[in-house]
């Protein structure tokens, strides 16, 4: 209950997009032979932090009394299935293993083989990965946990666009193709995006007993109805750096089934129409989950686009 494997797509969700970007890019012959067990290892990583985020978030608003507060049942512990030494201890050691798999699939992808010799570049672009995975680290407990927690001061949809945004899709692309392009942070800007949406939307759903319990999320300073608007602009502006992606004329002919993506976007389309009607906020809990399923399969469809062969 406390590691809510539910989120655990849209935490996938990055890693398919930069796995994507990095193939269709064209992979040297390197890349290409450790691209599974690289994408592996990333997506293995921000499983873990993901996890210990939702640890994190489960701990820190226990001790706020938020979870408490609003009788939180599906906390594990709010709801006293565990004590709270326990899931320090979670902490720990999902912290220790997202680090250890990071820095395993950062010398899986940049130290060379046996014999020859690391260049500049390589080092250098190991040693930014490392430092964002730590910060990472930091980041996922630091939402919700102690005195300066970013989440309760308004600031955790920029570390959401950030992490599960531009570092998510960015880091994997260059972990794997060993650099770049500047296009790329279109897609990146639509999974910052989707992932801000997910979060509003909690928040949302939250937003009366959050600001009861002192948590400034963007919802509490917007209003509900600001909330919503602000929500409609994440799924357009998310939607509209897709479009625009993909109608670039450097990867219009790289991409096939845009079909499914419009198909998507319609699904979208009918969420946003129900989140402006929406008066209750308990019911936008199950649109959560539709956000983060149908952004997922936006990600995963790019993914099999650029590595599955047609027969």
């Amino acid at each position: 209950m406390a590691a809510r494997l539910r989120t655990l797509p849209l935490a996938v969700t990055c890693v398919l997009l930069g796995a994507a970007l990095a193939q269709s890019s064209g992979l040297g012959p390197k890349a290409q032979h450790q691209f599974t067990m690289v994408v592996a290892g990333a997506m293995l990583t921000v499983i873990l932090l993901q996890v210990l985020a939702n640890f994190a978030n489960d701990y820190g608003d226990y001790k706020k009394g938020t979870d408490t507060a609003a009788g939180r049942q599906d906390r594990a512990l709010a709801s006293g299935l565990l004590a709270p030494q326990s899931m320090k201890q979670a902490m720990g050691i999902t912290a220790v293993l997202a680090f250890a798999t990071g820095i395993a699939t950062l010398c899986l992808s940049f130290v060379p083989a046996f014999g020859a010799q690391e260049t500049g570049t390589e080092a250098m672009w190991m040693a930014l990965l490392g430092t964002l995975g730590t910060f990472g680290i930091v980041a996922a407990i630091r939402y919700t946990v102690g005195t300066q927690s970013y989440g309760y001061k308004g600031f955790g949809d920029v570390y959401v666009m950030l992490f599960f945004g531009f570092v998510g899709v960015l880091g994997v692309g260059l972990l794997v193709a060993h650099e770049w392009h500047g296009i790329w942070t279109l897609p990146a800007l639509f999974s910052g995006c989707m992932s801000v949406a997910v979060l509003n939307l909690n928040n949302l759903r939250d937003h009366v007993k959050d600001a009861e319990s002192g948590k400034r999320t963007m919802v509490v300073q917007l209003g509900f109805e600001g909330g919503k608007r602000y929500h409609l602009l994440l799924l357009a502006v998310g939607w509209s750096s897709l479009a625009v992606f993909f109608q670039a004329p450097s990867q219009v002919d790289r991409w096939q089934g845009t079909m499914w993506y419009v198909l998507i976007a319609l699904v979208h389309a009918r969420h946003a129409v129900q989140v402006w009607q929406c008066k209750d906020p308990a019911l936008l809990d199950p649109e959560l989950k539709r956000v983060a399923l149908s952004s997922f399969l936006v990600a995963l469809f790019m993914f099999m686009d650029q590595t599955v062969v047609p027969t």
